[in-house]
């Protein structure tokens, strides 16, 4: 009898922590759903909330009520076109983890950033601690450095290298690998004034073959771009200065010029290009 009230107890305690850890988890899930999606910042209170929420930060923790919902009426404010969506969630005791998914466009005061207009698709971890049906700890993990990219403040670290590997790969006749590197909808821009610039603006990597590389082939007993130095910009931009030395095939003219190229690019592709150069000079060579 003994052993049979022992399991009897230890199958009734399972079940009622099951059913408490199903009951928070489902609470957890309507809150946050509430409070983002439907942007009812209000749902922050004592009846969701410990009044001691504690979320855990860096330079310093966010604890209480107030300074927890100003924290998320930044994103309310910063952030139109929302969708948060829990992609998994799980809970045991007292922890609920949760992998989520967050997409809006920039388009208010974020934390004091002016809006962007960038969107953002960005994903990460909360691991958060309940007590008594409430939340009462938080804390998020994300790749910071991703969000700040995709809002434009910083730039990819990989940019240069991907700009400096188009440039060789253009030094040495590999023209596939420099189409290669751009956007299928790239939107390219020699300068105006340049002969060039007639197809303003080249949208595609064909057109920027046959409107810019191939005429330049035609035209060209030799074509270099020398001197290039790379500088990083914000907004994932890549700003190139350098000098352009050729040989015209009809007139044997002979030009050293400067120019400056400013890339724009994502997700490791060329999306934009704007080239400035001395147009006098090249006009002067090809004799118009």
């Amino acid at each position: 009898m003994l052993l049979l009230a022992i399991t009897f107890l230890s199958v009734a305690t399972t079940f009622a922590q099951k059913s408490k850890i199903d009951d928070d988890l489902k609470m957890y899930t309507q809150v946050w759903d509430d409070i983002v999606n439907k942007r009812q910042i209000s749902q922050i209170n004592t009846e969701n909330f410990d009044e001691n929420i504690v979320m855990i930060s860096k330079p310093q923790n966010i604890a209480g009520i107030e300074a927890f919902k100003a924290h998320y009426q930044n994103y309310l404010t910063g952030f139109s076109d929302i969708q948060f969506t829990i992609l998994e969630i799980l809970g045991s005791e007292d922890k609920i983890v949760k992998h989520w998914n967050f997409k809006g466009k920039h388009t208010g005061e974020f934390f004091r950033i002016p809006a962007t207009g960038k969107t953002v698709d960005i994903s990460g971890v909360t691991i958060a601690k309940m007590k008594n049906g409430k939340i009462a700890q938080e804390q998020d993990f994300m790749d910071n450095m991703e969000f700040m990219q995709q809002l434009g403040l910083v730039s990819n670290p990989e940019n240069l290298s991907i700009v400096d590997n188009l440039y060789k790969a253009f030094a040495t006749g590999d023209i596939p690998a420099v189409l290669d590197g751009m956007d299928a909808n790239i939107v390219w821009n020699e300068a105006e004034g340049n002969s060039y610039a007639d197809g303003n603006p080249y949208i595609g990597p064909e057109a920027v073959l046959n409107g810019v590389f191939a005429r330049i082939g035609d035209e060209h007993e030799y074509f270099n771009l020398t001197d290039i130095i790379l500088h990083e910009m914000s907004n994932d931009q890549v700003l190139a200065t350098l000098r352009y030395k050729g040989k015209l095939k009809e007139n044997g003219a002979e030009y050293d010029t400067q120019a400056a190229h400013l890339w724009t690019l994502k997700n490791g592709k060329v999306t934009n290009f704007q080239q400035y150069v001395d147009t006098k000079q090249l006009a002067d060579a090809f004799g118009k």
